[in-house]
């Protein structure tokens, strides 16, 4: 069965795009960023090829390209754009496919629609990306409790950062969650690097049970 992986963070900077790009790679499969706000600086999807490994078809061109590195809605409307619900519906393909949301659940994409909501839409199994450091435990349960208010299927969540054996496991434990495995910050960070710390870190054969 074809895979597909919604990956999401409890917020902006968590580290979701390197673990996409890990992920992506050990499963050999796609990666799709629907929405990227910010252009000047590397993008998303050009991390995902720099680390992934991946050929350069298997990362797939985003939906919407958006010039201020802002929140989505407010990004759109600088650029003058209307970012439909239409046009983010995920493509059809014969391997997996990792899709990256942008920052954080109730990032909105207009004044009306947040991306958990195309998360609802969609009905794909979301892996929820948590830092360890102070702060987590609130920022973690709280997007649970959103994810489950939607019925939107939570696989587990994958930690990043460097161990904190309590944290994870209260939030393991309140939460009611599995965890996927744990990225340290990696100093190089490099596909080789990326590569061996999820081989290291992660039950790929846990996370390939997704949809």
């Amino acid at each position: 069965m074809t895979k597909r992986l919604v990956v999401t963070g409890t917020g902006t900077g968590i580290g979701k795009t390197v673990f996409s790009a890990g992920i992506a790679g050990l499963l050999d499969g796609f990666y799709w960023k629907p929405v990227q706000s910010g252009l000047d600086e590397e993008t998303d999807s050009e991390v995902i090829a720099r680390l992934s490994g991946l050929p350069a078809g298997r990362v797939l061109p985003e939906a919407y390209r958006l010039k201020s590195p802002l929140s989505p809605h407010r990004s759109a409307e600088i650029d003058g754009v209307a970012i439909e619900a239409a046009d983010l519906a995920f493509p059809v393909l014969p391997t997996p496919l990792v899709i990256e949301g942008a920052g954080g659940l109730m990032v909105p994409l207009d004044r009306q629609t947040m991306f958990i909501d195309i998360f609802a839409q969609w009905g794909l199994p979301v892996i929820l990306c948590a830092g360890t450091a102070l702060g987590t435990i609130n920022h973690t349960l709280l997007s649970i409790e959103a994810l489950r208010a939607r019925s939107i299927p939570l696989l587990g969540i994958a930690f990043i950062g460097e161990e904190v054996a309590d944290t994870q496991r209260t939030i393991v434990e309140l939460g009611g969650v599995q965890q996927l495995g744990r990225l340290p910050h990696l100093h190089p960070l490099t596909g080789e690097t990326l590569r061996d710390a999820m081989v290291a870190g992660f039950d790929v054969a846990l996370i390939a049970g997704g949809e």
